[in-house]
């Protein structure tokens, strides 16, 4: 079974079924690709000014974003090896890292594309939980057109 933390950096920032929205997102990922070994994420939800300085401070980007991924281990997209990954000796279960969810922008970003809340946010636990899987998508190539087609495969499952 896999834990994934989620923690808040502001009092009654998301909705209440935001929790559970990620937490189902992030488990059909891991399922989608074929892991059954029990993981662990951390997930950290703030707003604008949180990302913003998270953003700025690891990746040297002065500007806020939509979602961080900080992954644990170094991966093959598609070739999960639980053998290459950290993991958590008390608990047994491996380690893939902590994703970071500004959740202003996803109300935003869902009214702006027009498929709401509860898709977007779903969509950024999707998006982050294959950035810790080891999927990229900094340039136009076959690795970003492999990430988009994991990731649309995967929220069909979820049906939103």
């Amino acid at each position: 079974m896999t834990t994934v933390t989620i923690s808040r950096d502001k009092h009654n920032l998301g909705r209440p079924e935001t929790a559970a929205l990620v937490k189902k997102a992030v488990a059909a990922a891991l399922r989608a690709e074929g892991i059954e070994a029990p993981c662990h994420v951390d997930v950290l939800l703030t707003d604008d000014g949180g990302i913003h300085a998270i953003n700025a401070e690891h990746r040297g980007v002065d500007a806020p974003t939509d979602v961080l991924s900080f992954p644990l281990n170094e991966l093959t997209p598609g070739e999960f090896d639980p053998e290459a990954c950290e993991m958590d000796y008390d608990t047994g279960e491996i380690l893939l890292g902590d994703m970071v969810i500004d959740i202003p922008r996803c109300e935003k970003q869902g009214e702006e594309y027009d498929h709401g809340y509860r898709r977007e946010v779903s969509y950024m636990a999707v998006h982050s939980t294959l950035h810790l899987l080891g999927y990229d998508h900094l340039d136009e190539g076959p690795m970003k057109a492999q990430m988009r087609g994991r990731e649309k495969a995967i929220m069909e499952t979820l049906k939103l």
